[in-house]
């Protein structure tokens, strides 16, 4: 009998001129440039008259900060970078933004700063090597993830990805869908790749 193909199947190859690697002091200036870029500014806000993305970001603060639980990474495409990752485990990162949550997840964000890299499928493959760290830990069950609830292009891009939306839930003044992609539905959606991942891998701090 043949397997029924999973809506999600990962059959296209990952970018292999994309590759992520942990932020440092040295990446501030690309954190503060990308808070300026529009495309960047109307992902992160509602607000039609704010000027910066992530606007309480303080960089230098951020990246500081970093620690286990809670990690941002820089993609670059053959060396370029081109945009940027967050990964926390939101009931264990001290900010507690998710509030009260259950343990074994991890929360990504992402976002591409460079607009000329917009369209290109590099979000995805981004996506893609970020799960493959998530669920290198064997104790992790699920990856969650809150759009804007109007941004109607990243609710389309998740669920390609196998993500299913759990509902609104306010973060703030952020009127947000959370998202929600299960070790199972990753591992059939991916199959290839969750067979590469080793049994266990920590995220370097």
């Amino acid at each position: 009998m043949n397997r029924q193909r999973h809506p999600h199947d990962g059959g296209k190859p990952l970018n292999a001129s994309i590759v992520l690697r942990l932020a440092t002091m040295a990446d501030v200036h690309l954190f503060d440039r990308w808070d300026q870029q529009p495309h960047v500014i109307s992902a992160t806000t509602d607000d039609p008259e704010a000027l910066k993305a992530f606007e309480d970001a303080n960089w230098p603060d951020e990246i500081a900060a970093q620690d286990e639980h809670s990690q941002f990474l820089i993609a670059e495409h053959d060396g370029r970078a081109i945009g940027a990752m967050q990964i926390i485990d939101p009931h264990r990162e001290r900010t507690h933004y998710w509030g009260e949550i259950q343990p074994n997840l991890r929360a990504l964000d992402i976002w591409i700063g460079e607009a000329d890299c917009l369209g290109k499928g590099y979000g995805e493959t981004m996506m893609r090597l970020a799960f493959q760290r998530c669920f290198s830990d064997p104790a992790v069950t699920a990856i969650v993830i809150d759009p804007l609830t109007s941004n109607i292009r990243a609710h389309r891009f998740y669920c390609r990805l196998g993500f299913k939306s759990l509902g609104r839930r306010m973060f703030d003044d952020d009127d947000c869908l959370v998202h929600e992609l299960s070790r199972e539905d990753w591992c059939n959606g991916f199959p290839d790749e969750a067979a590469e991942i080793p049994v266990e891998v920590k995220l370097p701090v």
